[in-house]
């Protein structure tokens, strides 16, 4: 197999790898699936349509998705002989998947057993446009005999899910078709020619779901003669067939165009497909239309890679199958874990699609995402079922759902020899996927801003969950606090445990953020949360418990060594060295038997660093890299979950270990193309498909959100020369276009107000100037008490107003001020300036790191994750000695201090002399000042000037600021981009901090 930047292409048949090569040659639109199988068939094919929505009872896992009747089927013969890969002889073999257009092609030159050759490129899509609509076409060459070509296609009515039978035929038939309409359709046997489609009308076996489907072949010589086309009405298996006479050289063409209704969506699906059918456009026109389809879509979802052609195939081989398996006209349905792909999990669906894909579909495909959280509001009576089947009140989200949201795990499975059943805890206890929902629920709401869902699902979905919560925790009155008992978080491995960290510290979250959006609502919609409040017997005796489970749930965290357990006793459990077991083909939990692996410390995938993943603005960077180093080692990266490979990408990025993150990433990103589990014959990795997307954007990309919009702060892997992305937040898209150089951004509002900014250019800022005193530490009152000193012994009058005036001078102009008329010598002045500075040098030098003024330790630590370059520029001579004692020296690439320039602030020198240092242009530098002599000096090097302090101390900035706490660079920077850069503005101070809620107002 090789592949370009959009073509994944298969040059040699491997009868070993036909189940693997048909996951990845899937072809869908939103609305069904289908496996890449060939059209004439092959032996050991598994051929595989699945319409999203359709499920059907079964023993043991309770429903599945019903595999339905195979459109593809076409037959080929050839002077009596049937075309098929498995036998005569393949001279040229390719397959192609085209996934900018979303089309499979396939040209082979065949010889047949008695040695004729021909040459056959087959062509199919499921459109994208049109969603009830699947079409293939074939081109058929003689290359050495003249002969009868003999064409049929037809519908399968016999499909199975592994011999399980899901359909009952009800009807079956052949139609005339015209424009606008169908006519002389009927059922029966053998009917003349002037019938050219044939339509089939089944019914699940169950559910009762009917299913109609109708085809049509034309078939054309080479001269453009449309040939007479035979419907035959077999039992289960309605066909068209026609014949050829071949000429060498010349080419027949045959296109089959099949149309698909189901009773969700058309009382009589059969009518709707022939009527469907009856109005298609050609070949050619509907293919046209899936390409501009798909176009239009890649231009809102691709992503750029430059320097590595292995990810940037494989990224967009994910973003392919993701995009194909979205739900784009059904807010009931969601995206199946094996998407609809493959047979292995039946169709359901699990946490993977809130907490893995849905990001991707918030920032990029937004109607989607809404699409897949209604589904969830639409099975949370089955979630309110299980609730109370489980004596709790509130809804608890099945661990595996289907169409009604009840539980469909199975409780039992056979083991891996079939010689035992094994028991399946999932369904029972493992239930953070009810706060994976909410967080997935409130993610989308910052997201997307979209309100009136959030009032009319999101609220209802967010409390009603938190009622549960309310109901299963328990009280231990020894350790007073609340816990959660006998559940399983996201590592499966160890079940049965209690107070799992990921599943309490979400529960802590849901039930903050349920409380906070009923404040909200009860201020802003006061009707709308009276309408829930009595629905969902919202007490204030409720909504009290919930505060208090809040507070005062177990949460298992140790802030000496920085660990977080993940659950009671995991620490106590046998610890072992995953590299002794290397080189294996399996999984630990196999190896070591289900037992085994849970009574050692090895996990299937990301649990506590899955926490630290979502929730991670609750704790410091330090807790990250303790508790990385604890769980990584000790997790089954390569055959444990395929969950987990792109959250570690993402966390080693944060880590800024970019080399790490991209062994990771590319374990994620190829665990369907190149198989490298073993296991992608069962269907698309689905989770993984978006995590990919999240390792990439969130990780390397470093993307973050604050209340003014996005800003990355990126760790590129190595070989990595470009990274870009484009991501929609709220009504506005946001590219990014990242290299090792730095970043260049681009505001692309939606607003049609707004046109005439399209597109807007986000400020390049690759460095941030800091000056010291009394923006990154207080040394003000230092320098108050040597001036003060000073001044008494000179019998001058000197006061705190007096020391304000001084604010931002330099040590000489200083001292000319608090003289005013008194004459001095120059050497007298010299000795007055040392001897102050010997005061003030005495005064600091018990600095220490503690003196760093609040949030200017995280705020550096940030920029140096972003690859931002920090300089100090003040005016203090001793700036060196207060950087290093304040523990900040490793963090600074450059001083210019009283020591590098003649003139002082608001002269621009000093900072041009840092931007020298830094080597970086002016224009795209920041400074942070609390002087107004600075702010002048900044705006005079044509940089950008942000102010600390009070307004009424500057004339103009570009923005003011209280102080460095609760800033982030995501913020600064979105905030920057509404700034008008020429045009400084008067101050105007705005807090930075992100809500904690937005704003609910429709």
């Amino acid at each position: 197999m090789y592949s370009t930047d959009w073509t994944i292409t298969e040059t040699e048949l491997d009868p070993n790898r036909t189940a693997h090569q048909e996951t990845v040659f899937t072809l869908g639109n939103g609305y069904l699936g289908t496996r890449g199988t060939f059209e004439e068939g092959y032996p050991g094919g598994q051929n595989g349509t699945w319409i999203n929505g359709v499920y059907d009872k079964i023993p043991i896992a309770f429903t599945e998705l019903a595999n339905c009747p195979d459109w593809l089927a076409i037959a080929i013969s050839i002077g009596g002989e049937y075309f098929s890969l498995d036998r005569g002889e393949i001279l040229h073999y390719r397959r192609e998947l085209d996934m900018r257009h979303g089309i499979l092609r396939r040209q082979i030159r065949w010889r047949t057993p008695q040695g004729k050759t021909l040459d056959l490129h087959f062509e199919r899509f499921t459109s994208l446009a049109q969603a009830h609509v699947g079409a293939i076409r074939v081109f058929l060459t003689p290359l050495d005999f003249e002969d009868t070509i003999e064409i049929q296609a037809g519908i399968n009515g016999y499909p199975d899910n592994h011999g399980v039978k899901h359909w009952k035929l009800l009807d079956q038939g052949l139609a005339h078709l015209e424009k606008q309409n169908y006519i002389d359709s009927v059922a029966l046997p053998l009917l003349p020619s002037k019938f050219d489609a044939v339509w089939l009308h089944l019914t699940t076996i169950h559910s009762n779901i009917e299913l109609g489907m109708a085809t049509q072949l034309v078939v054309k010589q080479g001269n453009g003669e449309k040939r007479p086309v035979v419907a035959m009405s077999i039992p289960g298996y309605p066909t068209l067939t026609t014949s050829v006479e071949a000429r060498r050289g010349e080419t027949v063409t045959a296109s089959k165009y099949v149309t698909l209704y189901t009773t969700r969506e058309a009382a009589n699906p059969d009518r709707a497909a022939l009527n469907k059918l009856a109005n298609l456009d050609d070949y050619e026109t509907l293919r046209q239309g899936q390409v501009a389809q798909w176009e239009k879509l890649w231009q809102d979802c691709d992503i750029i890679i430059e320097g590595d052609p292995k990810a940037q195939l494989a990224i967009r081989y994910n973003l392919f199958q993701l995009l194909q398996a979205s739900p784009r006209h059904d807010d009931r349905v969601s995206i199946p874990a094996k998407a609809l792909s493959g047979f292995a999990y039946r169709g359901h669906i699990f946490w993977d699609t809130e907490i893995f894909i849905l990001p991707f579909l918030s920032y990029s495909q937004p109607d989607i995402a809404r699409n897949v959280l209604t589904y969830r509001y639409y099975t949370l009576p089955g979630a309110r079922r299980k609730a109370a089947e489980s004596g709790y009140e509130g809804a608890m989200f099945a661990w595996e759902s289907a169409d009604t949201g009840d539980e469909v795990t199975p409780r039992w499975v056979p083991d891996a020899e079939g010689k035992e059943l094994v028991r399946i805890w999932c369904g029972d206890i493992e239930l953070h996927i009810t706060s994976d929902i909410a967080y997935a629920v409130w993610q989308y709401w910052k997201a997307t801003g979209d309100e009136q869902w959030m009032l009319r699902y999101g609220a209802e979905l967010m409390l009603d969950t938190a009622k549960f919560w309310g109901t299963r925790v328990e009280w231990n009155r020894d350790r007073a606090c609340y816990e959660i008992r006998d559940t399983i978080g996201p590592d499966e491995y160890h079940d049965h445990v209690d107070n799992n960290a990921f599943t309490n510290y979400l529960v802590q979250w849901h039930l903050e953020t349920a409380l906070s959006l009923w404040e909200r609502l009860q201020t802003a919609h006061p009707e709308i949360a009276s309408e829930l409040g009595t629905r969902l017997d919202l007490s204030e005796a409720r909504l009290a418990k919930w505060a208090d489970i809040a507070a005062r749930i177990w949460v298992p965290f140790d802030p000496e060594t920085k660990l977080i357990e993940q659950a009671d006793r995991f620490f106590q459990l046998e610890s072992i060295d995953l590299a002794d077991y290397e080189p294996r083909q399996q999984s630990m939990q196999a190896l070591l038997g289900i037992e085994g692996a849970s009574r050692r410390q090895v996990l299937k995938q990301a649990d506590v660093l899955m926490l630290l993943y979502l929730l991670g603005d609750r704790f410091d960077r330090e807790t990250l890299e303790k508790n990385w180093d604890y769980y990584n080692p000790r997790t089954d990266h390569t055959y444990g979950s395929s969950l987990s490979p792109a959250i570690h990408a993402i966390l080693a990025c944060h880590l800024a270990r970019p080399e790490e993150a991209y062994e990771h990433l590319m374990r994620a990103a190829l665990v369907d193309l190149e198989d490298v589990r073993g296991n992608a014959g069962e269907g698309i990795h689905a989770a993984s498909t978006g995590a990919t997307w999240q390792a990439v954007v969130f990780g390397f990309g470093g993307l973050r959100f604050g209340e003014y919009g996005p800003g990355v702060y990126p760790h590129l892997p190595p070989g990595w020369t470009r990274l870009m992305f484009k991501v929609r937040y709220g009504e506005d898209w946001y590219r990014f276009n990242i290299t090792p150089k730095g970043v260049n951004s681009e505001l692309l509002t939606l607003n049609p107000m707004m046109s005439q900014h399209l597109p807007r250019v986000m400020p390049t800022i690759r460095g941030v100037l800091f000056d010291l005193d009394g923006v990154l530490t207080d040394t003000a009152e230092y320098h108050y008490q040597a001036w003060k000193c000073l001044a008494d012994e000179a019998g001058i009058a000197f006061d705190r107003a007096a020391n304000e005036s001084m604010r931002g001078l330099s040590r000489s102009d200083s001292l000319v001020k608090l003289l005013g008329d008194r004459q001095v010598s120059e050497a007298q002045m010299q000795e007055m300036m040392d001897r102050k500075n010997q005061y003030y040098v005495e005064s600091i030098a018990h600095i220490s790191p503690e003196d760093l003024l609040p949030g200017t330790a995280e705020f550096l630590e940030e920029l140096r994750n972003a690859g931002i370059k920090i300089a100090i520029a003040s005016a203090s001579q001793n700036a060196r000695s207060v950087v290093e004692r304040l523990g900040i020296a490793s963090q600074v690439d450059a001083i210019a201090d009283g020591y590098s320039v003649v003139r002082s602030k608001p002269a621009p020198d000093l900072f041009l002399h840092a931007a020298e240092q830094l080597g970086i242009d002016p224009s795209q530098l920041v400074v942070f000042e609390d002087a107004d002599s600075g702010i002048q000096a900044a705006i005079a090097a044509d940089m950008w000037a942000v102010a600390l302090g009070p307004p009424e101390r500057f004339q103009q900035s570009h923005l003011n600021l209280p102080s460095l706490s609760g800033v982030s660079w995501a913020d600064l920077r979105g905030q920057l981009t509404r700034v008008e850069r020429s045009h400084p503005t008067p101050h105007r101070p705005r807090n930075l901090n992100p809500p904690t809620l937005p704003s609910v107002t429709v």
